[in-house]
């Protein structure tokens, strides 16, 4: 098979504009001639090899970020968006929306903010929002969309945050016993703990710096808010900074994105990046026994290996996603070429909706997106009782996944025929922008394509996709 061309002009600008260099100089260091380092800026050539290699030892630049992971998510948003009917006429060849992605990703970025903004306005129009016509109704993303899309471009990796997580998790020989460390290092901020049996999960008094815990929670997750709670105290110069970086749009999405990273460095701080990533590859990422080594929920461990993409020490990309019993999807991330969709459901072939009819079980899928891209999915349910008798209990299912060429990473590949293409099944995206014609499962037509309706003809769907 021809190996792919690799084609990454918009990164080779940001590297040679972040570091100050004329393309003049930029060329000679890399070994090449000035018309060359053009045209690979404008993608009108690959990068070659010999660049690489030179990116790699003149700048230290790890190779993998010329990857086109965030082209591809980039692609992902902007056929989602074209999808809209407000876009009449044929959908733009997927080379042209990658082309635009990798030469002008700015560009993309702000059509996709353009339709978000417009989609909400519409919104707000159909619901007759009491906010029209008052000065602040002007349309932006909500805060929640905004801070899934900075951990989403982020690539779900911040690295300032999981290395202070990592610090304090190994600092001073520190026991394996997380816990034990935790409550002594918010005891050094002054800062006491009580166990109490209480509704809230977790209640923290500023002025008497007194942190109460829920006592109906498991071990797991006691330990998890503390370490939230150690970062809101001991990291809020950290985090704060963080934010300053992100540019948020209200006070509402910083306030969401902080607690956002507060749980991000706890999860971090309870499976540190180094000696979690070659547990991880030692086990074949069997999420049982790293859950069990590490005192973490198999929620937490499975959101923590969707976050290994340090520079220069990766782990595998994974995509994550949590749904709810509506299918509703309430958690997302991929480092791989698959995405999600930005609104509504998951694709219902997936075997995440299949994981609340076998409770308890990891359920293995080999799957293929309508890309040809083939993936090994896992799924399990999750659910989030409130310790007593009567309380609702909050039932989620949880999916890991990542391209097929890493199976033989993962303890869950043992035993599927990966050899045969009628063992991996066909899934999509969400309905109005999957290209499958035939899908039995299909809730929409796609709404790039023309129908057929035939009043005198019946099949699985009342329509023909053309």
């Amino acid at each position: 098979m021809a190996q792919q061309k690799l084609y990454a002009g918009a990164k080779l600008r940001e590297v040679r504009t972040r570091i100050g260099m004329t393309q003049k100089h930029f060329a000679a260091k890399l070994g090449v001639s000035l018309p060359y380092l053009n045209q690979m800026e404008n993608n009108n050539r690959p990068v070659s090899t010999t660049v690489v290699l030179a990116l790699a030892q003149e700048f230290g630049l790890d190779v993998t970020e010329l990857s086109t992971g965030d082209s591809e998510r980039l692609v992902s948003d902007m056929r989602e968006a074209l999808a809209d009917p407000v876009f009449s006429g044929d959908m733009p060849p997927l080379a042209d929306l990658r082309l635009a992605a990798s030469n002008a990703p700015a560009l993309a970025h702000a059509f996709i903010e353009l339709h978000r903004s417009y989609r909400q306005t519409h919104e707000r129009l159909a619901s007759l929002d009491e906010a029209l016509g008052r000065e602040d109704a002007r349309a932006r993303p909500s805060p929640w969309e905004e801070v899934r899309d900075f951990f989403h471009y982020c690539d779900n990796y911040i690295d300032a945050v999981d290395r202070a997580a990592e610090h304090f998790a190994t600092a001073e020989g520190r026991p394996g016993n997380i816990r034990v460390a935790v409550i002594a290092g918010l005891g050094n901020a002054g800062v006491t703990v009580q166990f109490t049996d209480m509704d809230l999960i977790r209640s923290y008094d500023a002025d008497t710096k007194n942190l109460q815990i829920s006592s109906r929670l498991s071990p797991e997750t006691q330990t998890f808010q503390m370490l939230l709670q150690l970062a809101l105290v001991r990291q809020n110069a950290l985090l704060e900074a963080t934010l300053d970086l992100a540019r948020f749009q209200s006070s509402e999405a910083r306030a969401i994105a902080k607690i956002g990273l507060a749980n991000y460095y706890a999860g971090a701080t309870l499976m540190p990046y180094g000696p979690f990533l070659q547990a991880a590859q030692d086990c074949r990422h069997d999420i049982e026994i790293l859950a069990s080594r590490f005192g973490a929920s198999i929620e937490q461990v499975v959101h923590r290996l969707s976050t290994m993409q340090r520079p220069g020490a990766k782990g595998i990309p994974f995509f994550f996603v949590r749904v709810d019993q509506a299918g509703t999807i309430t958690k997302r991330h991929s480092a791989t070429r698959l995405q999600f969709a930005r609104f509504g459901g998951a694709c219902p072939l997936w075997n995440v909706h299949r994981a609340f009819e076998q409770p308890g079980q990891f359920l293995r899928q080999l799957a293929e997106t309508p890309d040809g891209v083939r993936y090994i999915n896992l799924a399990r349910d999750v659910s989030k009782p409130a310790g007593r008798f009567g309380a609702p209990v909050r039932r989620f299912a949880i999916a890991l996944g990542c391209e097929v060429s890493h199976a033989s990473a993962l303890v869950y590949a043992d035993g599927l025929d990966l050899t045969r293409d009628d063992t991996f099944e066909p899934i999509g995206i969400s309905c109005r922008i999957c290209e499958r014609k035939q899908c039995h499962q299909r809730s929409v037509p796609p709404l790039e394509r023309q129908l057929r309706v035939d009043p005198d003809t019946r099949d699985v769907l009342p329509y023909q996709v053309g």
